[in-house]
């Protein structure tokens, strides 16, 4: 887990970036099982609150707060989140109350970091986005006006799980040859250690390997490129976004990604308008402003009201 105390700019505009205080990191503690995941969610949250009080002389007024898997953030609910073994967690009511009443906001975790990536990252000035980051999985926050689009269920830019290669690898959603099973930087490396003969071997080691020109590390390195661009494709014919933002992992391979991810995608259009294809700018901070972006938002509400 990571976690922060965030500052926010207080004026109306929101122009000024949020600055990252205090930052620190957990176990999530999910070997113990899922209640010992919430109760240390919840002890690291009131230890932040501790921290914030001793050094800036207040405790946080809000709190947001960033989940993997399905998110109700009407109710704030973690509905499900398979990595920790989450069904219908209270998150926010068990996290006000062990903070004292404060408000909290829930988000799922790509959607918030989309939120920061298109308030003061990459898609700042960008009316409408898609942002994908290439993680052990692959996700997509979907950016219109300002706002990150969560759909009628909780479940909108899972670009994940849509079919590039049917009747392809298995997918834990229980279909074969979705984006994530090929394109994820846990599938390349994992094709790469297939490759090279190491069950060591990593996506950053493909892409090293990519750079100086092993062939092997090239054909595995298309086949997700080619496997990327098929699944962006279908997400900017169905969205038609200014951009298309690149996150995780896998992006900080930078040219070695983006320059065939640019051709490829090229290649496939044909009607649309093609989309600038850029990096993330936050990098492993984005979950954390965004989450400070989610609290931020409640207290703004609060004082318009």
């Amino acid at each position: 887990m990571k976690a922060a105390l965030v500052g926010v700019d207080p004026e109306p505009s929101g122009k000024t970036p949020p600055a990252l205080l205090y930052e620190a990191r957990r176990p999530t503690g999910r070997e113990r099982g899922p209640d010992a995941v919430v109760e240390t969610i919840l002890g690291f949250a009131a230890e932040l609150r501790d921290i914030g009080a001793a050094r800036f002389g207040t405790p946080a007024e809000a709190a947001g707060v960033a989940v993997p898997g399905i998110v109700d953030e009407t109710s704030g609910t973690a509905v499900y989140a398979a990595n920790l073994g989450w069904r219908n967690v209270p998150l926010r009511a068990l996290l006000s109350e062990r903070l004292g009443g404060v408000p909290v906001s829930l988000g799922h975790d790509v959607r918030t970091g989309g939120l920061a990536e298109g308030r003061i990252g990459a898609g700042r000035d960008a009316g409408r986005f898609l942002f994908v980051p290439l993680g052990t999985g692959i996700a997509g926050a979907i950016g219109i006006g300002g706002r990150i689009e969560a759909g009628a269920h909780g479940s909108a830019g899972e670009i994940g799980h849509i079919v590039v290669r049917p009747g392809g690898r298995a997918c834990g959603c229980g279909q074969r040859g979705c984006l994530e099973t090929l394109a994820s930087a846990a599938a390349v490396g994992r094709d790469w250690a297939a490759a090279c003969g190491d069950p060591e071997a990593s996506a950053a080691d493909a892409a090293k390997a990519v750079a100086s020109g092993d062939a092997r590390a090239r054909a595995v390195w298309r086949d997700a490129v080619d496997a990327l661009a098929d699944g962006l494709v279908t997400g900017l014919t169905l969205l038609d976004p200014e951009l298309l933002i690149i996150g995780g992992g896998l992006a900080e391979a930078g040219d070695t990604l983006f320059t065939p991810l640019r051709e490829a995608v090229r290649r496939r259009v044909t009607f649309q308008r093609l989309p600038s294809i850029v990096p993330a700018a936050l990098g492993d901070a984005a979950g954390c402003l965004g989450a400070g972006l989610l609290a931020w938002d409640l207290l703004s509400t609060e004082v318009t009201a």
